[in-house]
């Protein structure tokens, strides 16, 4: 088993010569992970960083005019030196830690900048939760309560630490004590979006934050489409919660889906725009989701045999065999429209709850 591990690779090694010459080549405006690949293909990297004008096809003329000068190399070790006074370590794609599910993609990153912790873990249960940074309540608690479940069972939970789903995603495997890995669309030093900086510390302890980007990168529009793809590599299977018809979490979804993965949807309501996306993915082939029950099921995780049922206010609104209105269980509960309506759908997928023509509510009827 290869061990966890914190923080930048320390002393001269053969896997860090190899993890030089990769950053340089990273480094290097306008050359593609595609490209960096299929240099490693043609020769060993120390002779391609030694003479790039034997790949002028692959290395752009000012890339090859900075590693003649040695400037790229110089550029890598500062990059080098940067990340470890930061507590940041150059993951290597031949590096045996790099996640084994993300180097089998077409083009994945020749290096990983990582804060926190890699595991074995990783390369087996792992499941990316997706989906609108304008999510709905009820959309942010079911992706909280399913990354709940799935991480409390064994699964890594992917995500991209964006507002709304992705951020009740990783909170939801923070409650379960599991673990998460958030990727950013931009460099680690450089958090995005700023107010979730403490939720990235919080991560850190229970897995990593990583990115392919520079430090110093801003986030920018054009590096989204780039980390969707490494949060569909290193997921065995793609959740999207919620997405509008034009969503960052449809291309996530493609990108699975052009590497082989699961690609798994939650139904919703086609009048609720938040579900376009999600209904089309459905409609499309994706497999439908109600819980983490469905999902567990494609990891081939056993979840236990029974989940135990919450007991809060609206419960108790629920008492008797009556079926009770929206504005009934307001009443009773004291819980706010938004928070209640949450709340009810977290117990439907429970199948503690029912919901009934009306609409109206009632326990469901093996609940005692």
């Amino acid at each position: 088993m290869r061990p966890p591990f914190r923080g930048p690779l320390e002393g001269r090694t053969q896997a860090q010569d190899s993890t030089r010459h990769l950053l340089t080549l990273t480094l290097i405006p306008g050359l593609t992970a595609r490209a960096i690949a299929q240099l490693a293909q043609r020769a060993p990297l120390a002779e391609v960083v030694a003479h790039p004008d034997e790949h002028a096809d692959l290395v752009p003329e000012t890339g090859r005019a900075g590693l003649r000068s040695g400037r790229a190399a110089e550029r890598a070790d500062l990059e080098s030196a940067a990340a470890a006074r930061l507590g940041i370590a150059l993951v290597a794609l031949p590096d045996p830690r790099y996640p084994a599910l993300l180097r089998r993609i077409y083009d994945p990153p020749p290096v990983l900048y990582v804060r926190g912790v890699l595991a074995e873990a990783d390369d087996a249960a792992t499941v990316a939760v997706v989906g609108s940074r304008a999510a709905t309540a009820a959309g942010r608690t079911l992706a909280r309560s399913m990354a709940r479940d799935l991480a409390a069972w064994g699964a890594t939970v992917v995500s991209g630490l964006a507002r709304g789903i992705d951020t009740a995603a990783h909170e939801g495997a923070l409650d379960a004590s599991g673990r998460t890995v958030a990727v950013l669309g931009c460099g680690l030093d450089r958090m995005y979006p700023p107010e979730n900086e403490r939720l990235a510390g919080r991560i850190t302890f229970a897995g990593a934050v990583v990115s392919e980007f520079a430090l110093g990168t801003p986030p920018l529009p054009e590096h989204f489409p780039q980390r969707n793809r490494v949060i569909a590599g290193w997921s065995r299977a793609v959740v999207v919660v919620e997405a509008a018809a034009r969503s960052g979490a449809l291309n996530t979804a493609r990108c699975a889906a052009d590497e082989g993965r699961d690609v798994l949807a939650v139904p919703g309501h086609p009048t609720q725009p938040a579900s376009a996306g999600t209904n089309q993915l459905i409609r499309d082939g994706a497999g439908l989701v109600r819980s983490a029950i469905d999902v567990a099921q494609e990891l081939g995780i056993e979840p236990p045999a029974a989940t135990a049922v919450p007991t809060d206010s609206l419960l108790g609104a629920l008492a008797g065999d009556a079926p009770a209105t929206l504005e009934e269980l307001r009443d009773r509960s004291g819980l706010e429209t938004g928070a209640l309506l949450a709340r009810l759908t977290d117990l439907e997928l429970r199948d503690v709850v029912r919901r009934l023509p009306g609409p109206l509510f009632v326990r469901h009827h093996q609940v005692r």
